[in-house]
């Protein structure tokens, strides 16, 4: 008779609540993965994205942000998401778009759920246990060096504002 502790272990450590980011991971947008556990030790700017919204001149934003503190250790995430329809219609149009139209070189996942019970486990977890889903494209969250949540904005905060930069400063090496 098989022992049963392997089956109840297995189950009490996927039911067990997640507390760091750094458990999460995305496909790519260039194929592969992106791990947060990656960039443990670094904070982590995560940003659903659409390339069709109001808000879509925000990546030019967001990858001088990155540009401006990369060095520094910070890495911003574009996750693009087709939720509120603004997405084009495949990952390889999402990633020219974006690299022809605004000079992208920062991490992009594949398209990915960031709403409702299709959500990616990372938006789950933001909702579940921060109180935060994104409510339109363009909404900002970011992960301190130790995988924890610190803040989130909504889409009408700008990657390049004192709110954000402020945010993302106090948790970089001078």
């Amino acid at each position: 008779m098989k022992s049963l502790i392997p089956a109840v272990l297995s189950a009490a450590l996927a039911a067990a609540p997640v507390t760091a980011a750094q458990s999460f991971s995305f496909p790519s947008i260039d194929g592969g993965t992106l791990s947060l556990d990656d960039w443990l030790g670094r904070p982590v700017l995560v940003v659903n994205t659409a390339s069709l919204c109001g808000f879509t001149p925000q990546y030019e934003g967001l990858q001088a942000l990155y540009d401006r503190y990369r060095e520094r250790g910070l890495v911003v995430v574009a996750v693009p998401s087709d939720d509120f329809q603004q997405e084009l219609d495949s990952a390889g149009e999402v990633k020219e778009f974006c690299e022809v139209t605004f000079g992208l070189d920062l991490p992009m996942t594949d398209i990915t759920a960031v709403r409702g019970t299709g959500a990616h486990p990372f938006f789950r977890w933001l909702k579940d246990d921060h109180g935060f889903a994104p409510g339109w494209n363009f909404n900002k969250v970011l992960i301190g060096p130790d995988g924890g949540f610190v803040t989130a904005w909504g889409s009408v905060t700008k990657p390049g504002s004192q709110a954000i930069a402020g945010e993302i400063e106090a948790l970089l090496p001078e």
